[in-house]
């Protein structure tokens, strides 16, 4: 009796082979030319493709299962929403008809090509440019809510995450108390302060405003380009597959960085910017050290529930040893110890 090989690949992009990315451009009546760059995303899979005219595109292949059909179309109606607003946020082209397209079994989408490089975070006048188009992102985006992708709130990006982690045993023995201790503190932190709404436990202040955010909005999400002789240049955002409702302050605290008096120079210069298009409330600075803490917890769980995929070994092989999970317990304490501090002010 012969063995019959499993019908389900280890995961979830085995099958997509450069041959499949090629045909799966043709499809949609791009062809390339046979140059295929991955470029840097660890949930899905975005390659640089030259054309046959020698014009680039950016394919995005979805991660099977990650997002609806309708949650992947509500980040493009945004990006498309942003174009239109001429806030410089790099969305996919309509092909047939359509941005978001069926192929082998994955859905994907195509993005005009655009250059750049991080933007220098210490340099001030930087971070107000960026402060200025994040509120235009945020005038965008505070004109009508997303109703299919989630909002960013503490049963979602702390509690859920967390009891996951501790149902499959992920965490080694000889941590695993001393984690889930330091977790249940953060966390209990969290849900009792001012910023929790009690209705549905949505992580915000009493009366914050939640609107779609870009929802990770790191330097490595912001591409900057020198100016030319017109004035243009600056930066642009990519990557909303993250877009989520969520309160203001998410798309900025990310870009904050060093000691308590850098983080409050650099929030002014951004606050300063972004308050040239639109208000800012201050309340929200409360919420900076929470979101850190959350985003903590959800990033564990993010590894692990990726693990099967090969790329993440690969790039994370620091990840799931015990000395991961007691650096883990030694930041979860400094964020208990930060989320009691005087939030920082601009």
């Amino acid at each position: 009796m012969h063995h019959t090989p499993d019908a389900t690949p280890l995961h979830p992009f085995a099958t997509l082979t450069p041959d499949v990315v090629l045909d799966a451009l043709a499809s949609v009546g791009l062809y390339g030319d046979g140059r295929l760059m991955a470029l840097s995303s660890y949930e899905n899979r975005v390659y640089q493709v030259t054309l046959e005219d020698g014009e680039r595109v950016v394919a995005k292949f979805y991660r099977p299962e990650r997002w609806s059909e309708a949650q992947i179309l509500e980040e493009h109606a945004f990006a498309a929403e942003l174009m239109a607003a001429e806030v410089p946020a790099v969305g996919p082209l309509v092909l047939a008809g359509r941005t978001l397209h069926p192929f082998g079994g994955f859905q994907f989408s195509v993005s005009p090509w655009r250059g750049g490089r991080q933007p220098e975070l210490d340099d001030f006048e930087v971070l107000e440019w960026i402060g200025r188009f994040l509120a235009r992102i945020h005038t965008v985006g505070a004109a009508r809510p997303f109703t299919h992708r989630p909002a960013l709130d503490l049963q979602g990006f702390g509690a859920e995450p967390r009891d996951w982690l501790l149902e499959h045993e992920l965490i080694p023995l000889d941590v695993q108390s001393a984690w889930r201790d330091a977790c249940k503190t953060a966390l209990d932190l969290i849900a009792s302060s001012a910023l929790q709404e009690s209705a549905g436990g949505q992580f915000l202040l009493k009366d914050a405003t939640l609107l779609r955010l870009h929802g990770d909005c790191h330097p490595g999400n912001i591409l900057w380009t020198p100016l030319d002789e017109w004035g243009r240049g600056g930066p642009h955002f990519v990557d909303l597959d993250d877009a989520r409702m969520g309160p203001a302050v998410q798309d900025l605290w990310m870009l904050l960085s060093g000691d308590r008096r850098q983080r409050t120079h650099q929030l002014g210069a951004l606050i300063d910017g972004y308050e040239q298009f639109r208000s800012f409330d201050r309340r929200e600075l409360a919420l900076i050290e929470p979101l850190r803490t959350l985003r903590l917890i959800h990033y564990s769980a993010w590894l692990a529930r990726r693990w099967e995929d090969p790329i993440f070994p690969i790039n994370f092989p620091w990840f799931g040893s015990s000395d991961y999970w007691r650096g883990q317990v030694d930041m979860l304490q400094e964020q208990i110890e930060a989320m009691q501090e005087a939030p920082l002010v601009a």
